[in-house]
């Protein structure tokens, strides 16, 4: 929705799962390999060498560099991945260009989705695993946060933070066993 605000029925190159892709489609862009309106980077457990090095090529000859999340790194069974801020990184450091995040924390994500949802602030919680992006988007939209363990943010990381969290529960299994009783 923000790629369409800004220029309705662009041109995109994408690093990114069918997630991304498809809600590029559903508001009218089309997947570009040659002279794109943005280059787009999104979470995937595919990142080829080839499309990096297609983005570091764009971004460097001057197209607009979006990505969807600053995270390094998400969680997965085996231990940490590397994620969408990583990539972004690569690219910055190759091209000396910055994206421009569109989703958390960035609190235009949070406002488009309590409009989306007709939502107020003050009703709503940001649940995540990290304080670096879920806690903190939720706080500067004026949210209650609740931060889970079971993700990459751990109790002892967190006090590492000069903010805090309005709630930390073990898992989102924990938070939904609590929010039952209360009912």
């Amino acid at each position: 929705m923000f790629l369409d605000s800004q220029r309705p029925n662009g041109t995109a190159f994408v690093i990114g799962e069918v997630g991304l892709t498809t809600a590029l489609h559903e508001v009218g862009y089309t997947l570009s390999e040659n002279n794109p309106d943005y280059v787009v980077i999104g979470e995937t457990r595919s990142y080829s060498f080839e499309r990096i090095t297609k983005a570091v090529r764009l971004v460097g000859q001057g197209h607009r560099f979006i990505a969807t999340n600053p995270d390094p790194t998400g969680p997965s069974v085996h231990g940490p991945l590397p994620a969408t801020g990583a990539v972004t990184a690569l690219i910055s450091r190759a091209t000396g260009r910055e994206p421009y995040f569109i989703g958390k924390p960035n609190p235009l994500m949070i406002r488009s989705a309590l409009r989306e949802l007709n939502a107020h602030s003050e009703m709503t919680a940001m649940v995540g695993d990290r304080m670096d992006t879920d806690v903190v988007a939720g706080l500067e939209a004026g949210l209650h946060t609740v931060l889970v363990l079971s993700g990459v943010s751990t109790s002892e990381s967190a006090d590492n933070y000069p903010y805090r969290p309005s709630r930390v529960v073990n898992s989102v299994a924990t938070l939904a066993d609590e929010l039952s009783e209360e009912r």
